[in-house]
């Protein structure tokens, strides 16, 4: 029997043969869609007395929620912190090819730069639903240049700043304006930052701590403030010390509002952060890790020169540098690459940090980041040894291996 004519006309296609990341388990089951959604099989059994119009058999392969990368500073020789020619063309052309690493979703992510270059950046990167042309835009990602002189990393230091008045005309005076942005990430020691947490938590947006010499006791402040976040924990932050832990110590810590969760993102790309380090923080808090790429314009590119903003950077196999020197700068890892590295974990554990939880850090995971019912059917098919074979979403093939 067809679908129930009545309830709706749109087809309901039936995934057989897989395994489904559902309830932090791969459980087999089939998985149902229409209209783009995740269909409840009980209710429209009963309900509508209906049935599948396509079958698709999955060969005994992994359906997990689609990845959502919340930093990637751009791909293939597009740098979302320069002003180009086609602004919406170049981050189209990044959203169209990680679609093959299985991302569904991503926040493009401007490092930091001067007032003109996010004035004329940020109005031209605005929210898309992802399809066929590409992984969805949920919002920018504006890393800096409210962050640390001693712990730039590979920001130039010319271009970082302080907040002088507090709050938002200082934010507005370098960014020009907010609309789609989705995380700012800021040095919480700053002074007068506690206010400029407050106002930008205030109008949504997430605030993430990072590029910073804060104590523990200052990290704690600023989440008491609204902060969810830590930007590539380990990385440009103080070391953890057993005196004082720093911003790493927000994973264990026993001063934070008990209804708030901080996440952390961390770059598994075997080279930023140690596999032990990366085992001792989700065994600290599971719950919290959110994988994230960190990658830059050449990734998908050869090695040699390319640039990274204001900066020249020189890849040389996996490693990505400011050129003529040895201070890391961002990556060339893929998702589906981390998925893959993050090892220590579960199955289920790794594609969680790839897609549940970053949602959960957005506030979006009603409708992404999962696969129960209603919510978007973004998904990704892999085999098993995570290899992306097919990326969908709202239910279409948008990419085969």
């Amino acid at each position: 029997m067809p679908s129930n004519k009545s309830v709706s006309d749109a087809p309901i296609t039936q995934f057989v043969n897989c395994r489904i990341l559902r309830d932090h388990s791969l459980q087999r089951e089939d998985l149902w869609v229409r209209e783009g959604k995740i269909l409840n099989p009980e209710k429209l059994f009963f309900d509508e007395q209906g049935f599948a119009d396509h079958k698709v058999d999955c060969g005994n392969k992994i359906i997990a929620p689609g990845f959502i990368d919340v930093q990637i500073n751009g791909g293939y020789g597009v740098d979302f912190s320069q002003v180009t020619s086609d602004i919406k063309g170049g981050v189209a052309l990044v959203a169209r090819r990680i679609l093959e690493h299985g991302v569904t979703s991503f926040c493009p992510t401007l490092v930091t730069s001067p007032p003109a270059i996010y004035k004329q950046v940020i109005p031209e990167v605005t929210l898309t639903d992802g399809g066929e042309e590409g992984a969805g835009v949920l919002g920018l990602h504006l890393e800096g240049p409210f962050i640390s002189l001693e712990k730039r990393g590979a920001h130039p230091p010319q271009f970082l700043c302080s907040f002088e008045e507090g709050g938002m005309p200082d934010l507005l005076k370098i960014y020009g304006e907010l609309e789609n942005v989705a995380i700012v990430t800021m040095a919480p020691e700053l002074a007068n930052s506690g206010q400029a947490i407050r106002d930008l938590v205030r109008r949504g947006i997430t605030v993430s701590l990072g590029h910073s010499m804060a104590d523990l006791s200052k990290a704690e402040e600023a989440v008491q403030h609204g902060a969810t976040f830590i930007t590539h924990l380990f990385n440009a932050m103080l070391p953890f010390h057993h005196r004082d832990p720093g911003i790493v110590g927000l994973l264990t810590s026993d001063r934070l509002p008990a209804d708030r969760t901080v996440y952390y993102g961390m770059i598994a790309d075997g080279i930023h952060t140690h596999p032990a380090a990366l085992r001792i923080a989700h065994r600290a808090h599971p719950a919290g890790l959110v994988l994230v790429t960190d990658a830059v314009p050449a990734m998908g590119l050869p090695a040699g020169r390319h640039t990274l903003g204001q900066q020249d950077i020189h890849i040389e196999g996996l490693h990505a540098c400011v050129a003529g020197t040895t201070t890391l700068s961002g990556s060339i890892a893929t998702m589906d690459m981390s998925v893959c590295v993050f090892g220590g974990c579960t199955v289920e554990e790794a594609l969680e940090a790839a897609s549940l939880h970053p949602a959960q850090l957005l506030g979006i995971s009603h409708r992404k980041g999962t696969l129960d019912y209603g919510t978007d059917a973004d998904f990704v098919i892999l085999d098993d040894t995570l290899t992306v074979r097919e990326t969908y979403i709202a239910g279409h093939l948008v990419w085969r291996k």
